[in-house]
């Protein structure tokens, strides 16, 4: 009984220690490496895997005589897809001082052959690197300095060999910038691969000698600093802890204008109303905030401000026909005149009506000679009621009753509608004769018929004359479209409401930075706007204009994919010198990485920072941002409904 138990465990062991064997037999290499890795060139590697890369590595081969932080080796950690390590061992004192002695020695006698051939410079030259190394010797010495040796060696990866050699090229070009000169490392890849996985073995050993303080250019820790010498306290640098100053006019910055992208609850109306809050009581700075989602009423009621709510049921009017005289800067005699240009504003016009016209579905019917017929029918209007590009011809003479000289008054003339319009359109359709436009005009009848209020149309808030004038010096005005259907109600109001706002708030800024107010306009979830064409034209001209009428335009969003595949959008990311980007999606941040340039760790930040944490970007400086809001602040910038209803 005992035997066949100990047989049958005989039998066992074999069996078991082949379930473990493929343990003791494999190495670390083996273990960790990709399905297979082709050594057969001798200036790349294949690597085989899911899909197949490409590896070329480099090592350091001259250095400059003096190093500079941080930019010595800056290209060789944030160059695309590039992996560097730096092997670095210190040298004994002891042989540091023999060393150090020979080449003393060495370059005494060199000294001597110049100075008897009459070469001064070479001498004057030879002199100079004899002084500096009994200096470092002496250093070492008296254990101020020491001496190193360190070997450089990195990795660049591509998908492709031809973009793999291209980015090769412009990083030898990068690199030679700082006198760093680097090589490939040739007939000897796989050594110079294996020596930057990390295993901790230098297999190339292309050497170079530093000092402690030229050793110390080599590290990778940069804190930058971001911010302006005044401004309003925007939050705290998490790598320095001191706090942000933000200028938003700052002198220094290219445009005024600044993008947030962020996903959901990671912090943008927070930051956005924390800075509008701020920027107002400490620099007097006007804001207006297209308010999407209704988040902005309550720090327009705290700061004092005016709260204008847009929807089927409100009373509120606002005409998409409004105009206003400018300002304008004679480009001759540099004195101001004032202007009214009614093209641009019959262009606007016309593209919001597109958009109408156009709906929710995006109709392919509207075409070319739809637009004609609209831009003449808007010029039309205006040419009715004797508005030319004269100022006065907004205005009409009105018999006061009065004596003296107040007996005449001008008053501004009541503008086009969108109702004036329709029945325009119905009139010229009765009289077309064209059977080309016959198709258009019925069209346009049909669909424009729900923005007209005669015909009780179920959008027709923007019909008629405006009942509602901003007041200038306001400092907080917010137009809340929140009760408005969202997928198409919400974005036309965007774009005529922005239209309103230029002709209303940005126009009546003078060109003069000395006389101009300093306002802001606050665009929530513009992205809404990217499906309409005519409404990303409309705010692309925007934000180029903004800057000469002292204006900074804020495009909030929290969908960066659809301005990546909008190319048409991406005018407003370029015209934008102030970039802030908090938590994101991991399905986005691709898309950040490649069109702002960020480094594989300030993508890994942005996926896993916590709430209120992100990059900011301020021309050509970054720094990781921290938002706290104050204990004040938070009574009016909070946005979690849960932590509102337990305040309540």
């Amino acid at each position: 009984m005992f035997g066949k138990k100990k047989e049958t465990v005989k039998e066992e062991q074999p069996v078991q220690r082949e379930k473990f064997d493929f343990l003791r037999k494999k190495t670390i290499k083996e273990l960790i490496a990709p399905s297979g890795i082709d050594a057969s060139n001798i200036d790349h590697l294949e690597i085989i895997s899911n899909t197949k890369r490409y590896a070329r590595s480099f090592f350091v081969s001259q250095l400059p005589r003096m190093c500079t932080f941080p930019e010595l080796f800056r290209d060789l950690y944030l160059f695309g897809d590039i992996n560097t390590s730096i092997f670095i061992n210190p040298i004994k004192e002891e042989r540091s001082q023999n060393e150090l002695n020979r080449v003393i020695n060495e370059l005494e006698t060199e000294r001597i052959v110049a100075m008897d051939k009459g070469n001064i410079n070479r001498e004057s030259t030879i002199t100079q690197k004899r002084f500096e190394a009994e200096q470092l010797r002496d250093e070492i010495a008296a254990g101020f300095n020491k001496l190193y040796e360190a070997s450089i060696i990195a990795t660049l990866f591509s998908y492709n060999l031809d973009e793999l050699d291209r980015d090769t090229k412009m990083l030898t070009s990068e690199m030679s910038k700082t006198l760093v000169n680097i090589k490939t490392a040739w007939g000897i890849q796989e050594e110079a691969f294996q020596s930057n996985l990390p295993l901790l073995e230098d297999k190339v050993k292309k050497t170079h000698t530093f000092d402690r303080n030229s050793m110390g250019t080599v590290f990778p820790f940069t804190t930058s600093e971001v911010g302006h010498a005044s401004g309003v306290p925007l939050g705290f640098n998490k790598q320095t802890g001191t706090p942000i100053l933000f200028d938003n006019f700052h002198p220094s910055l290219t445009n005024y204008n600044m993008v947030i992208f962020a996903k959901s609850g990671a912090g943008k109306s927070v930051t956005m109303k924390t800075l509008v809050s701020r920027s107002s009581v400490l620099m007097g700075i006007e804001s207006l905030a297209l308010d999407a989602e209704g988040e902005y009423t309550i720090v327009a009621e705290s700061l004092g401000g005016i709260n204008v709510v847009i929807s089927p049921n409100s009373k509120t009017i606002i005409n998409l026909f409004d105009i206003e005289v400018e300002r304008v800067k004679d480009e001759i005699t540099g004195k101001e005149r004032t202007v009214l240009n009614i093209e641009n504003k019959v262009e606007d016009v016309t593209q919001a009506l597109l958009t109408m016209a156009k709906g929710s579905t995006r109709s392919t019917e509207v075409n070319e000679l739809t637009k004609q017929i609209i831009a003449e029918s808007v010029a039309e209007e205006y040419a009715s009621l004797g508005i030319t590009n004269n100022p006065n011809s907004l205005y009409k003479t009105v018999n006061m009753g009065l004596s003296g000289d107040n007996l005449f008054e001008k008053e501004k003339k009541d503008m086009p509608t969108i109702g004036s319009w329709y029945r325009r359109i119905q009139e010229k359709a009765r009289d077309n004769k064209n059977p080309d436009y016959q198709f258009h005009y019925s069209y346009l009848l049909k669909v424009m018929k729900q923005y007209v209020r005669d015909f009780d149309g179920q959008m027709a808030y923007f019909d008629g004359q405006s009942t509602f004038d901003l007041l200038e010096g306001a400092p907080f005005i917010n137009l809340d479209i929140s009760q408005l259907e969202e997928r198409f109600a919400r974005p036309l109001a965007q774009q005529i409401l922005l239209s309103w706002i230029w002709e209303k708030f940005v126009k009546k800024n003078s060109e003069d930075r000395k006389k101009a107010t300093q306002k802001r306009v606050l665009v929530d979830e513009a992205w809404m706007l990217l499906p309409y064409p005519e409404a990303v034209d409309f705010l692309n001209k925007m934000a180029r204009r903004a800057r000469k009428r002292n204006v900074s335009l804020a495009i909030i969003s929290q969908r960066f994919q659809d301005f990546y595949e909008k190319p048409e959008a991406q005018a407003v990311l370029t015209s934008s010198d102030t970039k802030l980007f908090l938590a994101q999606d991991k399905a986005e941040i691709q898309y950040l990485k490649e069109v702002f340039k960020l480094s594989e760790g300030e993508a890994n930040f942005l996926v896993t920072c916590q709430k209120g944490e992100g990059l900011l970007k301020v021309g050509a400086d970054t720094a990781i941002l921290k938002i706290v809001p104050t204990k004040k602040e938070f009574e009016f910038v909070e946005t979690n409904l849960n932590k509102l209803a337990e305040r309540k």
